[in-house]
């Protein structure tokens, strides 16, 4: 547990479907929950349930303070298994227990451009990422974030509406029903030239197809690169060691496994070792 974490009693404040197995929930916290860093996630299950017996990870996907500084906390997720679908279905007034914030967030950098790319609901963290970059009121013509935000069709393109205030949003479906006919790491590396490693920082979730896919594209580009990962996590301490992956050991070569709920989920791509263990594509 990170020195900030906490286990808070969660209150379902709003509970919505915004696409087709997605939910969109905003949970009242209490004062003393810390401010998530972007990339940060929260371990949650709801009250009263014998069933799963495993909280699931959430991505933070918004974070604010309300009235008597309470913790709004919002989260984005897809219901794939028994656990998320449950959490699916909480009505306003419902309980859960929350456990946060956890893990390793991105490092922002706000003197330059940032370059997101966001697959499925791997946009999640990204959404909270831009929200603190506008922020910082750094939202000019020359260093507007850009967000390569991508979906299997256009009913599953999640939080477009919140990104479009935040940056300049461009859109790729894989079926060609809105936006760009294809991934966007293919729309990325037709438009890579207009970026550079020295004024561009990308920013990336997705499943690790498009992971692999963007390593790839800059291995020979010095971007500053952070990606963080979709695993599935047990804990969310690092005590299980279920969620670890292959990273490259910067200081003595070879390779290492790093958690990614407690060194991530948070990594530079350089250090990711893209043929490593196929991950889960969503948290479960």
């Amino acid at each position: 547990m990170t020195e900030q974490a906490i286990l808070a009693l969660g209150e379902v404040l709003e509970n919505r479907l915004v696409a087709a197995d997605h939910f969109e929930m905003t949970l009242r916290l209490p004062s003393d929950f810390a401010d998530p860093a972007p990339g940060q996630f929260v371990m949650v299950r709801g009250v009263g349930y014998k069933e799963p017996l495993l909280a699931r990870p959430l991505s933070v996907n918004g974070f604010s303070r309300g009235a008597s500084a309470c913790g709004l906390l919002r989260l984005l997720c897809r219901a794939a298994g028994a656990g998320t679908e449950i959490l699916s279905r909480l009505p306003a007034g419902a309980h859960l227990t929350v456990l946060g914030p956890l893990g390793t967030g991105f490092t922002l950098i706000p003197e330059r451009q940032a370059v997101v790319i966001a697959g499925g609901v791997g946009v999640a963290p990204l959404v909270y990422l831009l929200e603190k970059f506008n922020a910082f009121g750094r939202t000019g013509a020359t260093n507007r974030p850009v967000c390569y935000l991508g979906a299997k069709t256009s009913a599953l393109l999640l939080a477009r509406e919140r990104l479009a205030d935040l940056c300049d949003l461009r859109i790729c479906t894989d079926d060609g029903s809105e936006g760009y006919h294809g991934l966007v790491t293919e729309r990325l590396a037709k438009e890579l030239a207009a970026f550079t490693p020295e004024w561009n920082t990308l920013y990336v979730c997705g499943p690790w197809a498009m992971v692999r896919s963007l390593a790839s594209l800059i291995a020979h580009r010095p971007f500053h690169c952070q990606v963080s990962l979709e695993e599935r996590m047990a804990c969310g301490l690092g005590a299980c060691l279920g969620c670890a992956v292959a990273v490259r050991n910067a200081g003595e070569g070879g390779t290492l496994y790093q958690r990614v709920c407690k060194e991530g989920p948070v990594f530079p791509l350089a250090a990711v070792i893209p043929e490593g263990p196929a991950a889960k594509e969503s948290h479960l």
